[in-house]
């Protein structure tokens, strides 16, 4: 993909003569960090895009939509260790989101894993999953991505006061109705361009 927020944010960094450290130095972070960013393999959240945008010397809203334009392809998860549920769901996902490529697992590991390997704008994630719950599942995704838009997928309302605790985008019931997802993905943390059609 051509003029990605990676490639952008490399361009100026050279024009103005930082090296990859430089940067890292200023921002106080790892240089594996910035070149994390260069290589697309994870994206800045708002927070630093603004940081980033002051060292660089460079509009904030320039970088904003290099990262929105980024997002053309949108990965979306869905994690339910019932396979069933994913058969239902990832349908009703599909509807609403055409363009999106949406990836069902039913072992959150994967869901991880995957996650390291692509950048996920969305993910739909049971809470109750036997070993590992969807609220730790939440918490690996943000921090191998903080952008991402986790919402739980429950049949137990009680849960939803600790999901919030995570940094979630929303909470649905199962099952998944045209109607909820529609009006959850209208509330998303993180805009998504690209491969939204609501």
């Amino acid at each position: 993909m051509k003029n990605t927020l990676g490639e952008t944010i490399k361009q100026i960094r050279i024009k103005t003569g930082l090296s990859q450290q430089g940067c890292a130095d200023l921002m106080h972070v790892d240089r594996s960090t910035i070149a994390n960013w260069e290589t697309g393999r994870r994206l800045p959240n708002a927070e630093m895009l603004r940081i980033l945008s002051q060292i660089l010397d460079t509009d904030f809203s320039y970088l904003m939509n290099a990262s929105l334009k980024q997002q053309q392809n949108v990965n979306v998860i869905m994690v339910d260790d019932e396979k069933i549920i994913l058969t239902g769901g990832i349908p009703v996902i599909s509807n609403i989101l055409p363009n999106a490529i949406i990836t069902g697992f039913t072992k959150p590991s994967e869901s991880i894993a995957f996650a390291r390997d692509n950048i996920v704008s969305i993910a739909f994630i049971d809470i109750e999953m036997g070993k590992i719950s969807g609220l730790d599942l939440c918490r690996n995704l943000l921090a191998i991505n903080p952008q991402t838009n986790v919402i739980f997928l429950t049949s137990y309302m009680e849960y939803s006061f600790d999901a919030w605790d995570t940094g979630a985008s929303g909470f649905l019931l199962k099952p998944l109705s045209n109607d909820a997802v529609t009006k959850q993905l209208s509330k998303l943390r993180y805009p998504i361009m690209g491969g939204i059609s609501i």
